[in-house]
């Protein structure tokens, strides 16, 4: 056995240090994000079957990727009439939530934001509400969920929801257009097999 191989061995820390290495480098290898594809062909046969196709006016086509209701993101990649890949982008990426406009009709918001998660017709205040999984802002959430609100087959306005664990969603209130607001709910449980409950508060937007 080498020198440097000898003097690792007898500093078990420095193993330690060399084992935690390895396995964050092949952390990073698994855990990259995929290359750009470069055609058609190649990211149907890394992501299957589109989940939309939409046509545009010169001749390309955007091919819709969505990972609802589960995942939590949504590839759409641009190809040329040939099949080469001129673009693509998550359509659930803030940027392009950003891109949500009072006045926009479904099918605008539907090629837009890709497949949504469900829906929710609330029959008093007329709205109609998609709902996509988003990527979470804060780590010790179950879920988040962004929320385009629909009146008579517009945009009135949006929304984003929060999950935490053991409890259900937060709701809140908003001030303005755009709107900043403070959303509230309960976490409950039984320790030491009292039931119990505590508050919680925490900021949300849209307009």
């Amino acid at each position: 056995m080498s020198r440097p191989a000898l003097h690792i061995l007898r500093h078990p820390s420095r193993v330690l240090a060399v084992v935690a290495l390895a396995f964050a480098l092949a952390g990073c290898a698994a855990f990259a994000p995929p290359r750009p594809y470069t055609s058609e062909t190649e990211a149907i046969a890394a992501r299957g079957e589109p989940t939309a196709r939409w046509p545009n006016p010169d001749g390309s086509t955007v091919l819709e990727f969505s990972t609802q209701p589960n995942g939590t993101s949504c590839l759409m990649v641009e190809v040329d009439p040939t099949g080469v890949v001129l673009r693509q982008w998550d359509a659930l990426a803030s940027d392009n939530l950003a891109q949500v406009k009072k006045g926009m009709t479904q099918d605008e918001i539907r090629r837009l934001l890709g497949q949504y998660r469900s829906v929710q017709r609330f029959a008093l205040s007329g709205e109609e509400v998609w709902d996509w999984n988003i990527p979470k802002s804060y780590i010790d959430l179950v879920a988040e969920r962004f929320n385009v609100h629909f009146v008579d087959g517009k945009v009135v306005r949006t929304s984003r929801s929060y999950e935490y664990p053991n409890d259900g969603w937060m709701w809140g209130t908003w001030y303005g257009r755009p709107y900043w607001g403070m959303g509230w709910g309960y976490h409950w449980g039984r320790p030491w097999g009292y039931p119990w409950r505590h508050p919680y508060w925490d900021p949300w937007w849209g307009w």
